[in-house]
């Protein structure tokens, strides 16, 4: 046995489970196919507060680049509907360090540049292949990301809708003051299928660009170039200079399949828990039911299951909710969308309070009395497409 342990993927769902199995007393190992934490860097580098949150963690200015306020959620129209919500833009590669060294204060062994390559399960103990030899644990957790191969070599589907992925391309621009705003902005219609393009300033000359496309394929190339061309109309710009470009998935209408086996768990984008602080709290409850099967020697599915227990009281109605909304968002015409957005125009939203389920309530409560007409727009949940 080289630990009772083993984490596949320093993902911030991986440094969470291996921080947090360690600080319960089991050894643990961290595996990461990069030869250093956080280079290259990932491309999701945003959240919200109230989403981050959930992991019960504080948020450490050294790794954010920028404070924002909230975003603006622009319709095909260009009217906007206003979401005040703390938010911050981040130097990935810091916030990744950052974490990092917390999973090495806790005991965990991190090695980088280690890729899994398979792994078999024998009388209750796992052996790993890896590209620099074997490891031997009684759990494997798998957060090496959406493209998971250890999950699929263990039989296992993390992912019950895996045709909606959000696939995306991001890249990072440069332009005179185009990082000086102090909102995201996402904009929703038919010109990214199924979910958003996004605006996201990062202080001074700088800022990101991006994509999320649903049910389109993964190269999203084209919808990226129509987004930069429409970016520069809606601001003036005759050019701006694109420094950087990455492609990646955003599994937010996915939706978790099986991410519990015998002796293994599969947490973060691995498992379609999308977003950071989602990740990283889906994270720390899989690592701390992790430590309790090893502390009482019983690594069966049937343990391990309390991990899905506890997410689905978290999580489950929000993100069955949230795929509900993106699918009639996919399905809806532009003019379908622009008469749901004019009715939250101006509006002050903080009416909408509560669980997930009492948001979409109170949500098409206010829309039934103010304009009920732009309730048919929900026809378009019923189409086949």
């Amino acid at each position: 046995m080289d630990a009772d342990i083993i984490v596949i993927g320093a993902s911030p769902a991986g440094l969470m489970a291996a921080r947090n199995a360690a600080l319960k007393g089991t050894n643990v190992i961290l595996i990461d196919r990069k030869e250093a934490i956080g280079n290259p860097t990932h491309p999701a580098n945003t959240f919200f507060k109230g989403m981050f949150d959930k992991t019960g963690e504080t948020v450490d200015q050294s790794y954010v680049i920028k404070n924002l306020k909230g975003a603006h959620i622009v319709a095909p129209s260009g009217s906007e509907v206003v979401v005040e919500s703390p938010a911050y833009f981040l130097d990935r590669r810091k916030f990744d360090e950052y974490y990092a060294q917390q999973v090495l204060k806790a005991g965990v062994d991190i090695r980088t540049g280690t890729e899994a390559l398979n792994a078999i399960r024998n009388e209750g103990i796992f052996s790993l292949s890896t590209n620099k030899g074997m490891l031997k644990s009684k759990i494997i957790i798998v957060s090496d990301g959406i493209n998971s191969r250890i999950a699929g070599l263990l039989g296992m589907k993390p992912i019950k809708y895996p045709g909606d992925i959000a696939w995306s391309m991001e890249a990072e621009i440069e332009a005179p003051g185009i990082g000086e705003p102090d909102m995201f902005e996402y904009y929703v219609g038919n010109h990214a299928p199924g979910w958003k393009s996004t605006y996201s300033p990062c202080g001074g000359d700088r800022a990101t660009l991006g994509v999320y496309v649903r049910r389109h394929g993964k190269d999203v190339s084209s919808f990226f170039d129509t987004w930069v061309e429409r970016f520069k109309k809606i601001n003036g710009l005759e050019e701006l200079s694109i420094t950087h470009r990455s492609v990646g998935g955003d599994p937010i209408a996915a939706i978790p399949g099986d991410i519990v086996g015998e002796g293994v768990m599969i947490t973060g984008g691995s498992a379609a828990q999308s977003g950071i602080g989602y990740g990283m709290h889906a994270g720390q409850m899989c690592g701390d039911v992790a430590a309790d099967a090893i502390a009482k020697n019983d690594v069966s599915a049937r343990f391990l299951s309390e991990y899905r227990k506890r997410w689905n009281k978290e999580y489950r109605n929000e993100y069955y909710l949230g795929r509900m909304a993106l699918e009639t968002l996919r399905k809806m015409t532009d003019k379908e969308i622009d008469s749901m957005m004019q009715v939250f125009e101006g509006e002050d939203l903080s009416f909408i309070q509560g669980a997930p389920l009492n948001k979409a309530i109170h949500a098409a409560m206010f829309m039934l009395r103010k304009k009920p007409s732009s309730l048919l727009a929900y026809r378009a949940a019923l189409r086949r497409k």
